[in-house]
């Protein structure tokens, strides 16, 4: 009885490995988990040494080793938690040496997930640093060369170890996301990766030489080491590591060769590139490299002898590089040329008139805004509910270069109006101005996508937001903001699902038909992208000449203002067309439906608006404009009512003080913010209108902020307020509040 009695008190997990088969025992129930637990925690408390226990259940079990959360993880992790609670568990000096000599034997071979767990509860970073390498060094020789990596990441070894021993064989298994991790945390690592895989690119290295020695490699994919990929993984590993690509000279040099081709292809071949930008583009991409101009005069001389001279000359290169008596003949060539293209211009900017797509509005609305005073007008008529936006952005070709473009150019188009901001010189004017002044045009970039009553139309918006993203760091999380966007994109990849294409008025026709040939034009390639699109839904393709221009130079040539007012303009006609007619173009009947289809972001579902919630004359949302009863506000008189005007409504405010109402207005230098400290103070409502209103509005109580529509005139305006806030006027108050210099007097009946 007694012995039964010890033997009940003696604590059930004394020895690892009955505990281990409780475990496994109530592992394999679902419904006794809540009891594992209490097991686990009361075998952790009976066991002599937690940690050589936890190494002896490891050691004779062989469930850990799979993929996934399996016992030995959980018992695992369920000791780390343990002693945390019970610091006096840890093990020191030479217990502990023994302990990590077990548990590195362990790691070799243990799934990912345990070896975080296992490295803190056996403090193995504090272990002697030369035997973690030496126990590295032998996972290498194995041919474990993924987990000898992956093990001295996790004990940060990499300081100690040859970088280009340890990353070859991991790149010759395509395992480069371990080599972007290996050399993560060290930038001295990353710079010598990056030189040794631009050595290898060196003209004449024999990559061959450098893989023989692992050629018994298991997964071994040697064609992972060509120049062209070994090219593309350098520029990779230079953006993400912030590198600077002076690093690399071979692979630069090369993707500079690979660009001089492609400008050569695009300018002679296509013929979709003007002069103007070919040369621009030539010049930056060449430099002082004397190898890469002397590969361009070369490339010239096959085509345009003439063209390769002046190059030559230009660049000061040598004479002998050129057929022998091409220079003497380079002023009769450079004549009879500028002659030939000077009568091809012509001829092309005739047949371009006949065969692409024209502007249909008038140069004189197509604004080119600077500064943000000029951009007030774009923002006041593009924040209209139920206005349809045309949205598209140019940047400068990077043809492959690091990092992600910048948007030079941010294009909006609405009926009959298009609006070009010059982004950079925006944003640099902000920046000089304040922290204040900063905010603004990413607020009302924020405004316009986030907005569901106003439709943005772009194509291939992914992409376009991408780099405003990476223009404006205030913009990063835009994309999470979308409502209201349509993408054409998702158009053109339904008409396309089509076995022909179409014409204007909605009918089939196979291929390009013979009066919008790009042959006639001197053009080789079919069109595509939004050109494309343009050319099924409006009967005529885009002209793409100036799409690879030096969009961050300025001043901008007349080309590229229209050719930047017609990427966007064309979005309005083409959803205008597709909204009139989709079925001729075999989209649903629900046009929403065939453009939206299944995106990722969906606007937000249209519900009808109570009068707290209803648009502002302007357009926008204005629940803090609205009274907070559903019913009317009681009559005032204007005696009655004050208000403040903001500083760009100068006007209203001059005709509301005609009608009797007490108006105070912002001097022009004034800060919108003026406002809401004159209304606290004074209690007034605020009159503004657009951006302002956005940071007005939360300053000031319910209904007294109200947004105005400043595309109408005054008279409008001050109908819509007194309406609002149920003014009546009555004949005593017009001129009540007469000033000496208000020239009224021809209103008054009007008015009335």
């Amino acid at each position: 009885m007694n012995q039964d009695s010890d033997s009940s008190d003696q604590p059930t997990g004394q020895d690892p490995l009955l505990l281990l088969k409780t475990l496994q025992l109530l592992w394999t129930k679902q419904e006794q988990r809540k009891q594992l637990k209490e097991e686990v925690r009361r075998g952790f408390a009976g066991l002599e040494d937690p940690l050589a226990g936890l190494l002896a259940m490891l050691e004779n079990s062989s469930d850990w080793k799979g993929k996934g959360h399996s016992l030995g993880y959980y018992i695992t992790t369920e000791l780390q938690l343990w002693i945390k609670e019970h610091p006096a568990v840890p093990q020191s000096g030479i217990q502990l040496k023994k302990l990590q000599a077990r548990v590195l034997r362990i790691l070799s071979q243990c799934p990912a997930n345990l070896l975080d767990p296992l490295i803190s509860i056996y403090q193995l970073h504090t272990a002697d640093r030369n035997y973690l390498l030496e126990h590295v060094s032998h996972l290498y020789l194995k041919g474990d060369y993924k987990e000898a990596a992956i093990l001295s990441i996790k004990l940060k070894l990499q300081p100690d170890q040859d970088v280009e021993k340890m990353c070859i064989p991991l790149l010759l298994q395509d395992k480069v996301n371990v080599v972007e991790d290996y050399v993560g945390e060290y930038p001295e690592l990353q710079s010598k990766l990056l030189q040794i895989l631009d050595s290898w690119c060196e003209p004449g290295v024999n990559i061959r030489d450098i893989t023989r020695p692992y050629q018994g490699l298991s997964r071994y994919k040697p064609e992972k080491f060509n120049h062209r990929t070994l090219s593309k993984l350098v520029f990779r590993l230079l953006d993400r590591f912030h590198v600077d690509p002076a690093l690399c000279p071979n692979v630069v040099n090369q993707r500079h060769l690979r660009t001089l081709n492609y400008l050569f292809y695009k300018r002679f071949v296509e013929k979709t590139m003007t002069e103007e930008n070919w040369a621009d583009h030539v010049q930056s991409t060449a430099g002082d490299s004397r190898c890469l101009q002397g590969h361009l005069v070369q490339l010239l001389l096959r085509h345009c002898p003439g063209r390769a001279a002046r190059w030559a000359r230009h660049w000061g290169l040598p004479m002998d590089v050129l057929p022998p008596g091409l220079a003497e003949e380079l002023p009769e060539l450079h004549t009879q040329q500028r002659v030939e293209e000077a009568t091809k211009a012509d001829n092309y900017e005739d047949s371009k008139k006949k065969d692409c797509y024209q502007l249909p509005i008038s140069r004189e609305n197509i604004h080119f805004l600077q500064t943000w005073e000029e951009t007030l007008q774009c923002w006041e008529k593009v924040l209209q509910p139920g206005q349809v936006v045309g949205v598209d952005m140019e940047w400068k070709p990077s043809f492959g270069m690091v990092g992600k473009p910048r948007v030079a150019l941010l294009q909006m188009a609405v009926k009959d109006e298009v609006f070009l901001l010059d982004l950079p010189r925006l944003l640099e004017q902000a920046e000089l101005e304040g922290e204040k002044e900063k905010e603004k045009l990413p607020q009302f970039i924020q405004m316009l996508y986030s907005d569901a009553a106003i439709t943005k139309l772009g194509y291939g918006m992914s992409g376009d937001l991408s780099s405003l993203a990476a223009t404006c760091s205030a913009l990063k999380d835009i994309e999470k903001q979308l409502h209201g966007v349509v993408d054409l994109l998702t158009v053109d990849k339904q008409l396309q699902k089509g076995c022909g294409e179409w014409r204007k008025d909605g009918r089939k026709v196979d291929g390009l038909s013979p009066e919008h040939s790009h042959e006639e034009r001197g053009v080789r390639q079919r069109e595509k992208g939004l050109s494309l699109l343009v050319h099924h839904v409006l009967g005529k393709p885009l002209d793409k000449t100036e799409q690879l221009s030096n969009w961050e130079k300025r001043p901008l040539r007349e080309e590229q203002i229209l050719y930047a007012a017609s990427d966007a303009y064309c979005l309005l006609e083409i959803y205008e067309r597709l909204c009139r007619d989709p079925e001729s173009f075999g989209l649903s009947s629900d046009l929403m439906e065939s453009l939206v289809g299944k995106r990722s972001i969906k606007p937000r579902a249209k519900k009808q608006l109570n009068k707290q919630e209803a648009l502002s004359p302007s357009g926008q949302q204005c629940q803090g404009s609205q009274m907070e009863t559903s019913r009317a506000p009681a009559p005032v008189s204007p005696r009655e009512f004050s208000v403040v005007c903001d500083n760009m409504l100068q006007g209203l405010g001059r005709y509301l003080r005609c009608l009797g109402v007490d108006v105070r207005m912002l001097d022009n230098e004034d800060d919108h913010r003026k406002a809401a400290e004159i209304a606290r103070q004074e209690g007034r409502v605020i009159l503004t209108s657009g951006l302002p209103y956005q940071t007005l509005q939360s300053q000031v109580g319910e209904g007294r902020c109200f947004s105005v529509n400043c595309s109408e005139k005054a008279k409008e305006q001050a109908l819509q307020v007194l309406k609002h806030f149920n003014v009546q006027v009555s004949l005593s108050d017009i001129f009540s509040r007469c000033q000496a210099d208000l020239r009224w007097g021809s209103r008054k009946s009007e008015a009335t």
